[in-house]
Order: C-alpha cells, then sequence, then structure tokens
C-alpha cells in the first residue's frame, strides 16, 4: 500500500509554502533545507525555543517567520 503523505500550506517569511502535514518544527527546517544551529523561530507569533523544536507541531495556514543570525561586522 502506498500511502501519499498530507500537504498544508503555511506561511514562511511571508512566502506561501506547501510542506508534508504532520511534522515539527525542527522537520520544516531541514524540510527547507535550513541549518538550526544559527535560527531563531516564530510561529504564530509566538516565540518557539529551540527546546520545543521537536515537541512543537506545524499546522495548516501556519505564519512561521525563520531568523537567521549572521556574523560579521
Amino acid at each position: 500500500m502506498n500511502r501519499q503523505a498530507t500537504i498544508i500550506t503555511i506561511t514562511v517569511n511571508g512566502e506561501r509554502r506547501e510542506v508534508p502535514e504532520g511534522g515539527s518544527v525542527r522537520r520544516l527546517l531541514e524540510h527547507l533545507g535550513v541549518r538550526g544551529d544559527r535560527v531563531a523561530i516564530e510561529m504564530n507569533r509566538h516565540i518557539v525555543h529551540k527546546r520545543d523544536w521537536d515537541a512543537t507541531q506545524v499546522v495548516p495556514d501556519a505564519q512561521v517567520e525563520i531568523v537567521e543570525f549572521v556574523g560579521g561586522g
């Protein structure tokens, strides 16, 4: 039996994206190819602490902001 993954639509940094349903914040970062060591995540106007990335599910129509920190001067 070949089961298709359900796709949901969310907004990431102002851009509509289709992602697999049932994923955590950490899985979303992996799906998007974003390294998690230098980012901050906000979902639906709430900061998601790194310790909560595995437990926090990305839901349909979520508004996600990913801020990447860059070094330099």
